[in-house]
């Protein structure tokens, strides 16, 4: 048994466990309702989202498929 590797080990598995406590907090921190605007790069996603079920049409073809 090496006690500096073991030492090593804990001290790698600790800061791992760290890590992830400061990633819990900061997401637990952050859930609330958030007002406004979502953010640019939100936004984008629910567009493609939204389009993907539906054919892209450009403005002529709108008014002759309406007509």
């Amino acid at each position: 048994m090496d006690v500096n590797k073991m030492l090593a080990e804990l001290r790698q598995e600790r800061e791992a466990i760290e890590e992830a406590i400061l990633i819990l907090e900061r997401l637990a921190r952050g859930r609330g309702k958030r007002r406004g605007r979502p953010p640019a790069w939100m936004a984008s996603i629910t567009k493609t989202a939204k389009k993907a079920g539906r054919p892209v049409r450009g403005k002529k073809e709108e008014k002759s498929v309406a007509s």
